[in-house]
């Protein structure tokens, strides 16, 4: 079996006031790395990362030392024009009452469509897999976006729940576990050990 840490990374100013942070390259605020300091989570054989700096930093905090994978297709979602603003600064566009409108579903204009995230989360969860395999690990952490796990959890996950309802708070996320030779044979399901901080 393989155990995976699903880590969201710590809290950023913009996560503090409730922006949409996808590409936008913030670092961690200060409320952030201290309550990341607080945390203590076992030390994995490997720690795969987005390759934006928030996840960089909270590997950092969690797992000192460590040698870090970056995958680029791990990074979050780009939200387009509604990236790095909030609810209350978009209230009122009218581009983003109808992105509300279909709850969450429509394509962010001038971004990602959810498909289109999904598929990329997916193919670089799919090589961190890969990797802890060829290299016979028995558990690993991925230190990225609270959508990348969501987007994870969703798809693999033997217990059942949409996107939404997968969303954890900043340094939170879930133990999952898989079977290695079950996964090399297209049987790709996670199974759920624990969550911690959820929602």
């Amino acid at each position: 079996m393989l155990k995976l840490w699903l880590i969201r990374h710590g809290m950023t100013e913009g996560n503090r006031h409730g922006r949409y942070i996808g590409v936008t390259d913030e670092t961690l605020c200060q409320q952030g790395r201290d309550s990341l300091a607080l945390m203590a989570y076992p030390m994995p054989q490997a720690v795969y990362v987005s390759p934006l700096i928030r996840c960089a930093q909270t590997a950092g905090i969690l797992f000192p030392g460590k040698s870090l994978q970056i995958v680029d297709e791990l990074s979050e979602c780009h939200f387009g024009k509604f990236e790095n603003k909030n609810y209350q600064e978009l209230s009122g566009d009218t581009d983003y009452q109808a992105w509300i409108d279909s709850n969450g579903t429509a394509p962010f204009p001038g971004g990602e469509s959810r498909e289109e995230f999904q598929s990329r989360t997916l193919k670089g969860f799919q090589k961190a897999v890969n990797d802890c395999i060829r290299r016979n690990l028995e558990d690993a952490a991925l230190v990225v976006h609270g959508g990348t796990i969501m987007n994870i959890m969703e798809e693999y996950c033997t217990v059942h729940r949409s996107f939404y309802e997968w969303h954890v708070k900043n340094g939170g996320g879930y133990l999952v576990e898989l079977d290695k030779r079950d996964w090399i044979n297209g049987r790709r399901e996670l199974n759920l050990c624990y969550a911690f901080m959820e929602g």
